[in-house]
């Protein structure tokens, strides 16, 4: 089976954005022996793709040296910071925040703009190059700078590989795809943390050969030519796909007309206030991670303080949590063609809400195990249900910039969870102490009120909320 595209002319000279390019998986034969063909067919009812299949290839080795270059990074970081490793590593890391509240706005008009397989190849060997640098950086501000391009690279490559999905896959692979992408985003985080502790032996052995001459050698400097040697190869597969083109929107000689830019921009955030699909599914997934967020930095503290599991207890809270996870994409995966995407969505959203409610009111692990679990079910649901409407509901032209928002509102988001819940926790804590001393008492029953308690139930109301102003947001759409 082949991939059928525009020819070189055509995607030149028209717009083939209505025309995407997508791949018609076939069926096996009834009766056939299991053989390459089978497999074939097997494959494609997985990924609805081979051009797909190779994208989400890519990715996975992308992803995988990404997290192996942030692993690496950090420690870079943590050795040149000398007696304060603590700021180094928050400097370099602030560089990955950064870029997403300025440049991601311009970014999404940018990928809209371009040709995507261009920019999803030339984000990847640019990515590659900068890393190459970073064994030559002895400096906190060169690591910072470093860091700082690498994001920006990653703003442009994130949108332009979402938004162009849709355009290798049916619609009815969609939830799956996404599914597929989320393993390759973060279920490699554990094999890249594994590889980099293994290829400290790599860098002892390199070092003792003397192979690499006057070349600094050390376990992070390896790790960053592996994840150097990734984005190449992710390169060189993309460079193999086949999308459609698009046809410049710049006038003028092909010039960048700035007003242009800016009637783009506010072209995209005028559709996601008009759409209530989008608005529903943006207001879902950015206000129930500020709730969800705040478990992430207030989990060893309720682990220790109120389950009495101490760091152990914390790791177990993570292992459910991502447990739960997987097993969301892999029950969405398989009955997704039967579920109603929108309806689902809001429902995962209030379950997610109810069941950090419901864990934060708990004061024995077992029982909190599960109701973790739940949240991470719920969680995976609303990620892959999320990114499979917009994908759905989104114009090609119009993709990359709310794919671009979205990303942007996930970090924000995210970042205020992370900082805000420490200090709520503290805050709440002492409101508890002075109005009713820490606990309330029904009979015998006595329920302590810690602020890390009174935290994580403000979270969780915020993902209800978020749950209920979805759905009205859906049924408005439903009415109109």
């Amino acid at each position: 089976m082949a991939d059928t595209s525009p020819s070189g002319s055509e995607a030149e000279g028209e717009d083939t954005a209505s025309h995407p390019t997508v791949e018609v998986p076939t069926e096996p034969v009834k009766g056939r022996a299991p053989g390459p063909a089978a497999d074939t067919a097997s494959l494609l009812r997985l990924f609805g793709s081979r051009s797909f299949f190779r994208l989400w290839l890519a990715q996975v080795v992308s992803s995988l040296g990404d997290w192996i270059g942030f692993v690496a990074v950090t420690a870079a970081a943590a050795r040149i910071g000398g007696s304060s490793p603590e700021g180094a590593i928050s400097l370099v890391l602030s560089a990955r925040l950064i870029p997403g509240f300025f440049f991601a706005p311009a970014a999404g008009v940018l990928v809209d703009r371009w040709d995507r397989k261009r920019v999803m190849v030339a984000c990847d060997v640019g990515r590659g190059l900068v890393l190459a640098s970073i064994p030559f950086v002895d400096t906190v501000p060169g690591l910072f700078l470093a860091s700082l391009l690498l994001e920006i690279l990653t703003l442009l490559w994130s949108p332009a590989k979402e938004a162009s999905v849709p355009n290798l896959v049916r619609k009815e692979f969609l939830a799956t795809a996404n599914s597929l992408s989320l393993v390759a985003a973060y279920g490699t985080f554990p094999i890249g943390s594994a590889l980099f502790a293994a290829l400290a032996g790599v860098a002892a052995w390199l070092s003792g050969t003397g192979a690499l001459g006057s070349v600094p050698v050390s376990q992070e400097t390896v790790a960053i030519w592996f994840d150097v040697v990734t984005f190449f190869v992710s390169a060189t597969m993309i460079s193999t796909l086949v999308l459609p083109r698009h046809r410049r929107r710049e006038r003028g000689g092909g010039h960048v007309d700035l007003k242009q830019s800016f009637r783009d921009i506010a072209e995209g955030y005028r559709f996601i206030g008009q759409s209530p699909v989008v608005r529903a599914v943006i207001l879902g997934l950015g206000t129930g991670l500020v709730g969800g967020g705040m478990l992430v930095p207030l989990g060893p503290v309720i682990s220790k303080e109120v389950l009495g599991g101490g760091p152990a207890g914390f790791g177990l809270l993570l292992t459910a949590l991502g447990t739960g996870v997987a097993g969301g994409i892999v029950i969405l995966s398989i009955v997704q063609r039967r579920l109603a995407h929108e309806r689902v969505f809001v429902f995962s959203v209030l379950g997610a809400g109810v069941c950090q409610l419901a864990g934060a009111s708990m004061s024995s692990l077992a029982p909190t195990l599960v109701l973790v679990a739940g949240l991470g079910l719920f969680a995976g649901s609303v990620y892959i249900l999320g990114f499979t409407i917009l994908q759905t509901n989104v114009e090609d032209k119009l993709r990359g910039r709310i794919f671009a928002t979205l990303y942007t509102l996930v970090r924000f988001c995210l970042l205020l969870a992370f900082a805000v819940a420490p200090i709520l926790s503290s805050l709440l804590g002492k409101v508890s102490d002075a109005l009713v001393g820490g606990s309330i008492s029904v009979g015998d029953a006595t329920l302590d009120l810690p602020g890390v308690r009174l935290t994580l139930w403000l979270g969780g109301a915020i993902i209800v909320a978020a749950g209920v102003l979805a759905s009205r947001s859906m049924r408005s759409r439903s009415a109109a």
